[in-house]
């Protein structure tokens, strides 16, 4: 597979999230029974991916301790006869090697992607947001077909779209199409939140790219915009500019982006997750049935 590192950026404060987040990563904020990031690692690794470079900020070290090998809480599960509960730390046993590298100035998405460079080095790499995952349970393998459409249109990258309401599109970076937007599409241009009126599509970034390690080469050279940071966006559209090759490929109908990025969109995460937690999921309908 020609790629097989995940770079995860995690240094974002979190600070709509206040104050849940004022001593926890949002990343670490649960959805079901798993917090966010681990649902992000599961998803990759569902699609082949065993190196997980995370860019960390202050206040991140939960998510490192996370996805430790706990000796000392295997060992008090056992002593105490909570065996069963084992089956729970399955995770911290995947074959995958977890990497960890600063982001020291928080200068935006792009310039965290810019911080893995000395570990991604030559290599294609796909970025996925610690804060927001795709399908319930990693059922979702847009990461693979992404890696796949890379492979076969030898693009540039590869950005996943999923359509949003147009009263939605001034949240987004939206995509520009060139020609018709089938499931998968080249890119004519990116517009980073554009008016309802002005937008060209209603088909929005979903956290997901695949990448050429050149795009550090590109981020390098792009100059802060909205907020003095720099935007993967603006990295993008230069490769357009420049006559280079940027695929969409468009989330299935019912493929999902669930989001901790506010208090509404982490509630509806959160409860959607829950509703369809096998042990406890009718339960929790039906009391919701009750109260509603």
């Amino acid at each position: 597979m020609s790629v097989q590192v995940a770079v995860i950026p995690v240094a974002g404060r979190g600070t709509r999230l206040l104050p849940l987040t004022k001593c926890q990563p949002k990343e670490m904020l649960p959805l079901g029974r798993k917090p966010t990031v681990q649902h992000v690692v599961e998803e990759l690794t569902a699609s082949g991916i065993r190196e997980m470079l995370f860019v960390t900020g202050p206040g991140k070290t939960a998510i490192e301790n996370h996805f430790d090998i706990d000796v000392e809480l295997i060992e008090h599960l056992r002593v105490t006869g909570k065996e069963d509960l084992l089956a729970e730390l399955d995770f911290e046993r995947e074959e995958i090697d977890y990497f960890y590298t600063r982001q020291r100035r928080q200068l935006g998405l792009g310039h965290a992607i810019l911080c893995a460079r000395p570990f991604v080095g030559d290599r294609p790499f796909l970025v996925a947001l610690g804060d927001s995952l795709i399908g319930l349970n990693h059922e979702s393998d847009v990461c693979r077909r992404m890696i796949d459409c890379f492979e076969e249109t030898a693009a540039d990258a590869v950005i996943a779209f999923q359509e949003v309401p147009r009263d939605e599109v001034e949240q987004y970076g939206i995509a520009l199409p060139k020609g018709e937007a089938g499931d998968i599409f080249d890119l004519d241009d990116l517009i980073e939140k554009p008016s309802r009126d002005e937008a060209p599509s209603n088909l929005a970034v979903a956290a997901r790219y695949v990448c050429r390690p050149s795009i550090f080469q590109e981020l390098s050279q792009t100059q802060p915009g909205k907020g003095g940071e720099i935007q993967l966006t603006d990295a993008f559209r230069h490769v357009l500019a420049q006559g280079g090759r940027i695929v969409g490929l468009r989330l299935r109908p019912g493929e999902k982006r669930y989001d901790v990025g506010n208090f509404e969109s982490y509630f509806n995460a959160f409860l959607e997750c829950a509703l369809a937690d096998p042990e406890y999921g009718d339960q929790l309908r039906e009391s919701l049935r009750k109260l509603l």
